[in-house]
């Protein structure tokens, strides 16, 4: 079984090379690739709360064109909808950094250092 490393884990390679030639346990590089990946969700879940506070308060409508009627919503962006927000890309950034960081904390030196 060939095995083909992500983007991520290839560009990293060496560092993760000497990582685990200096002893780090592979639980520790799985640990610090789930923090990092962890990181860069919840800075894009501020950046993207940031983006949607200017539309707070935007009325606007949309017709049905199968009873011809108008229905009009306003944008609300709540403290409680923020908070989701930062925890659904937490929860996506951990997700989404398990599987390169598992196989990256089981990836053998020999292969890594190449």
């Amino acid at each position: 079984m060939s095995f083909v490393p992500d983007a991520a884990v290839a560009a990293r390679s060496s560092e993760i090379a000497v990582l685990l030639t200096l002893g780090f346990h592979p639980r520790s590089v799985l640990a610090s690739f789930l923090a990092e990946s962890a990181l860069i969700a919840l800075v894009g879940g501020v950046i993207g709360a940031l983006l949607a506070l200017p539309i707070n308060g935007v009325v606007t409508s949309t017709t049905s064109w199968a009873s011809f009627s108008e229905i009009a919503f306003s944008f609300r962006v709540t403290p409680g909808l923020l908070l989701a927000g930062m925890c659904c890309a937490l929860v996506m950034g951990l997700i989404g950094g398990f599987f390169p960081a598992r196989r990256t904390a089981n990836l053998p030196v020999v292969q890594a250092l190449r």
